[in-house]
């Protein structure tokens, strides 16, 4: 049997997560945090969707983590999403994160917002 080795995505992926943070290629950021096709930072949660609408052109699906738990996302906040052409997928936290990798991996044009557990 012959493997082919996959180089990594470009983009950062989430090493980890914990109480208050992540990990993100490594680096450490606390508090709630957006990956867009942009990079990576500090969100201020929902219903701040400036930055993700700004990219829109570049997202296909965006994955939004609740925390600890799901939350269905406001229909209003879905609504403008879903105008700028991007999918939503609110899930918890936990699943956000392992759905944001396993997503650029595969080349996906995806983007995450995320709220710590």
């Amino acid at each position: 049997m012959r493997l082919t080795e996959i180089p990594p995505p470009a983009r950062p992926m989430i090493d980890s997560y914990g109480p208050g943070f992540f990990r993100i290629d490594g680096a450490v950021m606390r508090g709630p945090v957006a990956l867009t096709p942009g990079g990576v930072r500090p969100w201020a949660g929902l219903p701040e969707l400036g930055a993700i609408l700004a990219e829109a052109a570049a997202i296909d699906v965006l994955l939004i983590g609740t925390g600890a738990g799901m939350v269905r996302l406001d229909r209003g906040l879905r609504a403008r999403l879903e105008d700028a052409g991007i999918g939503v997928e609110e899930m918890a936290t936990p699943a956000a994160c392992r759905s944001y990798n396993l997503l650029l991996a595969e080349g996906r044009r995806v983007a995450a917002v995320l709220e710590p557990v």
